[in-house]
Parts: C-alpha cells; sequence; structure tokens
C-alpha cells in the first residue's frame, strides 16, 4: 500500500468528523493530555526468521476532539521501541552457545485515530482503529553471537535499515474513566506496518521484513471545550 493512500483514508475521516459535528443538544469537547505503556513487537521476515517478541517502552501527547456523540478523533505524537528478538531454541546449535540477539529500532510515530465509544456519563468502552506514520530515529543492536551464523538466514544480524520512514494501521479496544480531575484511559492496540524497513527488491535478502507490535497503554486526558 502506498504511503499516499494511507494518508488520504485519514483525510477522508477527518473531513467526515469535520462536517458531522452539528448537532442539536450535543456539545463538542477538546481533551489533551499524555500516554505510557510497553510495546510487544516482532518482524514478519520472509524467508522466515525464528523469533521471541521484544519488549519495548512508548510513551507521547495524545489529543482528541469529540465531534459527535459516539465518535470522535484521535491524534498522537509517540516515541515508541519496536524491532526483533530471535529465537535459537529451535535451531541446531550447541548447547553451551547460550546464543542472544536482538535488534531495538526507536521510532517517532504519529497516529491518526477514529475514536468510537458507547457508556455512560463516567465510564466509555472505546474503539481506536486508523493509519499511522513512523520515522527511525535511531536503531541498536545486542548480541554474543561472536561471528556465528544460527539462523538459515542470517544476514539481518549486520544490516542496518534502510528505510527510515514507515506507514501502517492500527488499532485497538479501551477502557475510559471519566473523573473530575481527568479521564482515566486503559487501551490495548494492535499495530501492522504496511511497509517494509528493509529492500525487498528480487535481488534483495528479504522479499518482506515488515513490524508488528502489541501495545498497552494508560493515557491521562484534561478535558477543555
Amino acid at each position: 500500500m502506498k504511503p499516499g493512500i494511507v494518508f488520504l483514508s485519514g483525510l477522508l475521516s477527518f473531513v467526515a468528523l469535520s462536517g458531522s459535528w452539528a448537532q442539536n443538544g450535543f456539545h463538542q469537547e477538546w481533551a489533551v493530555g499524555a500516554a505510557g505503556g510497553v510495546n510487544l513487537s516482532s518482524v514478519g521476515f520472509s524467508p522466515k526468521v525464528q523469533e521471541d517478541m521484544l519488549t519495548g517502552y512508548l510513551g507521547g501527547l495524545t489529543l482528541r476532539w469529540i465531534t459527535e456523540k459516539n465518535l470522535g478523533l484521535q491524534v498522537e505524537l509517540n516515541f515508541k521501541q519496536q524491532g526483533w528478538k530471535e529465537n535459537f531454541d529451535e535451531l541446531s546449535v550447541p548447547e553451551d552457545a547460550n546464543y542472544r540477539f536482538q535488534h531495538r529500532m526507536n521510532y517517532a510515530e504519529l497516529p491518526f485515530m477514529t475514536h468510537i465509544y458507547f457508556g455512560g456519563k463516567h465510564t466509555h468502552f472505546f474503539v481506536n482503529l486508523g493509519p499511522q506514520i513512523g520515522f527511525l530515529l535511531g536503531e541498536h543492536t545486542e548480541d554474543n553471537l561472536n561471528g556465528a551464523t544460527p539462523q538459515n538466514i542470517n544476514a539481518q544480524h549486520t544490516m542496518p535499515a534502510d528505510k527510515r520512514f514507515e506507514w501502517g494501521i492500527g488499532g485497538g479496544p479501551g477502557l475510559e474513566l471519566r473523573t473530575r480531575i481527568g479521564y482515566f484511559l486503559l487501551e490495548g492496540r494492535y499495530y501492522y506496518a504496511l511497509s517494509d524497513f528493509y529492500n525487498t527488491r528480487h535481488q534483495d535478502v528479504f522479499a518482506k521484513a515488515s513490524s508488528q507490535v502489541i501495545s498497552v497503554r494508560l493515557t491521562y486526558l484534561m478535558p477543555f471545550r
């Protein structure tokens, strides 16, 4: 999928929401705040690489606009850690080798989410869904392979990312508690990258190298109108 399609889908969501704000008896609401949480990430490689989930952290700022009953728009600016951690247990390696390899990638990301919610005055159940883009800020490898090549494909052990720009789609459910001192949101989210961070041409090592991230985040929002 081209990045222009991702941006277009987000733009169409924005136009649709902004055009539907005027409802009799409904007061729009703005809220701003911060979020933090944990990521569990892996990479869809082709050819396949044996992996475990890599633990990372996320944090950032959130701006939400409730445009009408049960519907709103949420934009975020986040820092996140993702990548992959290799699993050598199922491979034919020496029992005393204790191989370890993980590649951590730090991104700045901009999700553009449609916010759908249901519930009463103090409790909301919600789903956020939409496109997001990211930019690779840096990457770091930790390993004790000492030149060993235990995987069927080992080029990734010495390859930095070829592409710094990333795009994909994400979303997930959550619970919001609305109190006098602000709103507290607990959310689970899944992100699937529609881009590859390695070159994936016919002559390249990998035909696919796209990130997949499961995150759990806690957000605090302060409303204003």
